[in-house]
């Protein structure tokens, strides 16, 4: 059972992994993370209370990332591995995980979120340094094959991929090419290319309803503040 709200990138990252592995699921949809988590997201992860949450025999797994990774690790006999084999290699990609979320993500997401223009411009700065970086991390990792994995999708493909259609999103509502053919042109290929497969096409979702879901969660957030600042 997995816990999530089909508009999260870190949801979207687990249904990836479960996706590509060829595992069925039952998904519970959160209606409501802001004032109305269900019991079961509350009793599954008490701590963070966030999504997404993997129940699996009755025991709770929490963090997209460590999600993923216990679920290469716990249906290994299903003859896809999305973790290298290799003790060092397989360090790496969780080394260029995290750094996907603590510099990439987080410096698009407080470019999302910024105030001012200034604020834009330096998130927006250290979101292309941290492109440019995943760029050259793309070329050693993937040894001129399609994918981080290699020949075939592996672990840090599964965890950009999941950025995939806030790239599609961020172009088509505010005109930013987080990857290009000139500042990272391996990227901006590796996307199509990942895009394109029938494992990621059944997982991303519309890039027109995530514009729709953007507006409609600023619009509310506008709303809140308004209403607090009376």
């Amino acid at each position: 059972m997995l816990l999530g709200t089909w508009a999260s990138p870190f949801v979207i990252r687990v249904k990836l992994a479960l996706s590509f592995k060829g595992l069925s699921y039952e998904n519970v949809e959160e209606e409501d993370l802001y004032y109305n988590k269900s019991e079961l997201l509350l009793m599954s992860n008490p701590v963070h209370k966030k999504v997404p949450v993997l129940i699996h025999n009755g025991k709770s797994i929490c963090e997209s990332q460590l999600i993923v990774q216990y679920i290469d690790e716990a249906f290994s006999t299903e003859g896809t591995f999305l973790l290298p084999a290799d003790p060092y290699e397989r360090a790496m990609a969780r080394f260029w995980a995290a750094y996907i979320d603590d510099k990439l993500f987080a410096a698009a997401f407080r470019a999302g979120k910024a105030k001012t223009e200034e604020e834009k411009a330096e998130a927006l700065k250290q979101t292309f340094v941290a492109v440019e970086t995943l760029e050259k991390a793309f070329k050693e990792c993937s040894k001129g094959k399609p994918f981080f994995g290699g020949d075939s999708v592996g672990y840090l493909d599964i965890v950009l991929g999941a950025l995939i259609p806030i790239v599609y999103v961020g172009k088509a509502r505010y005109g930013i090419e987080l990857f290009d053919d000139t500042r990272s042109p391996l990227l901006e290929a590796w996307v199509e290319r990942f895009a394109a497969l029938d494992a990621a096409k059944a997982i991303l979702p519309e890039v027109d309803k995530l514009i729709e879901n953007s507006k409609a969660k600023q619009a509310r957030a506008a709303a809140v503040a308004a209403a607090t600042s009376k």
